[in-house]
């Protein structure tokens, strides 16, 4: 069975891609932590709305969620620029960085 690219990183698992470098990370058990509380706060986030409460009170609760979310991808940023872009430049292939600054400019839309 074939795993999607969005798979094979969500999981941590190393791959090829295109570009011709393996993507291993060293923070992807920290990351998945992470999305999970996101996930979790989300949901309660969701109760909230559901039981009602305070308009104020739910947006304080999702701007903490996006924040959440920012810092997870900071995360994954740092690592991905510390190993993949650093073997890439090693290996003179250069694109990874176009990928890399396709991905900063949807992260920082």
């Amino acid at each position: 069975m074939e795993h999607s690219h969005e798979y094979l990183h969500a999981h941590g698992i190393p791959h090829e891609h295109s570009h011709g470098h393996s993507h291993t990370h060293e923070n992807t058990k920290a990351v998945l932590n992470r999305l999970s509380r996101a996930i979790g706060h989300l949901e309660s986030v969701r109760n909230m709305v559901e039981d009602g409460r305070d308009c104020s009170e739910v947006l304080v609760q999702i701007a903490a969620v996006r924040s959440a979310i920012n810092n997870i991808g900071k995360v994954i940023l740092e690592d991905h620029i510390r190993h993949c872009i650093v073997d890439a430049v090693e290996e003179g292939d250069a694109a990874p960085i176009d990928d890399l600054c396709q991905a900063i400019a949807k992260f920082v839309k």
